[in-house]
């Protein structure tokens, strides 16, 4: 029976990428295999309006690029992890906490929809693995003497693409910043002569009233890879994996044991600043600041993390083939002139596996860049706005294909 279902669902997910190449009527609907993200947050006692800072990070939207892989821990207290608080022990403190709290064998039991008596399924990589592709027939999948090897490399392009962000965030209020500023330069135009020091300091009060307003983010953000290599595989199947036929309590016992087959590996961190300031227009409430500048802080993080990791560079379906369009934009970090590759996805017909073809490249048209990056509510898109981005390059591309940026 397990056989028979490895054969079956494998056949089912290595079509899916096909799918979107046979059917390009309707756009909007692309479906294609994504990344696994699941995010938390270092909680911190030394910042201003603490709870509504980790109510903004819980409420940010999802990077709409991955899959939301949650297991339910989205934020921890360094301290239950580490004696010592400096900032350079911070990648200590994640790695004490993955491996006490065994995230990286969570990360694997959600995949596998993982139940009380211990019992697995593969649900969640099938509907992950096979969106909008029609099943095959039983008895064609069961004929195919590759089908194993098919789930294989299907499990392992999904499982291999599952990430955790952990993101360590500082948060303070701009007008001590501000003021401190402005009083070191009134303060050293003190011997200036006067109509002078009268300038100085006029111009100090300006950018003090101008910039004390509002919050400042100061986000560290640590990416970790879920690692699933064929030796972590094969054990896990060979001895933990069961269905609700097959599972054995030493089978259970096997995972359930504090183990170190399933690990989470360090692949790099970013910073980024945010400054977000009352509106000209409309001035915000204290929460609805907090909630854009916690959002946009996690926007850009995300952004550099993307642009300087090839793993976790997602792929992105081109919304329209003429001209040539995709649903990213200023979120994503884009700017004009940057270059993206264009994939297509071929599969080897003796082995069912797929790869991504490379068949051009395009670049972002500077003028067309859509500014998709979080809002409040109460602010609709202008007039005109635009809902994509334009990309300059290539001819015959069509909605489906994917692109990936490239440095």
């Amino acid at each position: 029976m397990k056989k028979l279902l490895f054969i079956t669902l494998s056949t089912v997910l290595c079509s899916s990428m096909l799918f979107a190449q046979e059917n390009q009527k309707d756009m909007k609907e692309t479906k294609y295999r994504r990344s696994s993200l699941h995010t938390i947050l270092i909680e911190s006692s030394n910042f201003p309006k603490k709870d509504q800072v980790i109510n903004a990070y819980y409420g940010a939207p999802f990077p709409d690029k991955y899959d939301n892989h949650n297991i339910g821990a989205k934020s921890f207290n360094p301290a239950k992890y580490s004696t010592d608080t400096v900032e350079s022990k911070t990648p200590e403190v994640i790695e004490k906490y993955f491996k006490d709290e065994q995230i990286a064998k969570k990360m694997v039991a959600k995949w596998f929809n993982r139940q009380a008596d211990g019992s697995f399924d593969y649900d969640l990589i099938g509907a992950r693995g096979a969106f909008n592709a029609s099943f095959l027939d039983t008895k064609t999948a069961a004929a195919s003497s590759d089908g194993k090897a098919l789930l294989a490399t299907a499990g392992f392009e999904l499982i291999n693409n599952t990430f955790v962000v952990v993101s360590s965030m500082k948060f303070v209020e701009n007008e001590p910043i501000a003021r401190g500023i402005r009083d070191a330069a009134i303060l050293a135009a003190q011997n200036a002569p006067g109509l002078v020091r009268m300038g100085i300091e006029k111009a100090a009060e300006i950018a003090y009233n101008k910039g004390k307003e509002g919050y400042s983010v100061w986000t560290t953000s640590y990416l970790y890879k879920l690692k699933w290599t064929p030796e972590v595989e094969g054990t896990f199947y060979q001895d933990m994996y069961g269905d609700k036929t097959t599972m054995t309590p030493a089978m259970k016992a096997k995972f359930d044991a504090n183990t170190d087959l399933f690990q989470m590996e360090f692949v790099g961190s970013q910073k980024a600043t945010t400054l977000v300031t009352f509106s000209l227009k409309e001035k915000r409430t204290e929460d609805q600041i907090i909630n854009l500048s916690v959002t946009r802080n996690i926007e850009k993080v995300f952004a550099k993390l993307q642009k300087n990791y090839d793993v976790f560079k997602p792929k992105v379906p081109l919304y329209t083939g003429e001209p040539i369009t995709a649903k990213i934009g200023l979120k994503e970090g884009l700017e004009g002139g940057d270059k993206f590759e264009v994939l297509e996805a071929v599969m080897d017909q003796k082995t069912g596996k797929i790869e991504y073809k490379s068949i051009g490249t395009i670049k972002v048209d500077g003028d067309k860049i859509w500014d998709n990056r979080f809002n409040l509510g109460d602010e609709a898109p202008a007039e005109g706005a635009i809902d994509r981005t334009t990309f300059k390059g290539g001819k015959k591309f069509y909605p489906g294909l994917l692109i990936r940026q490239l440095k």
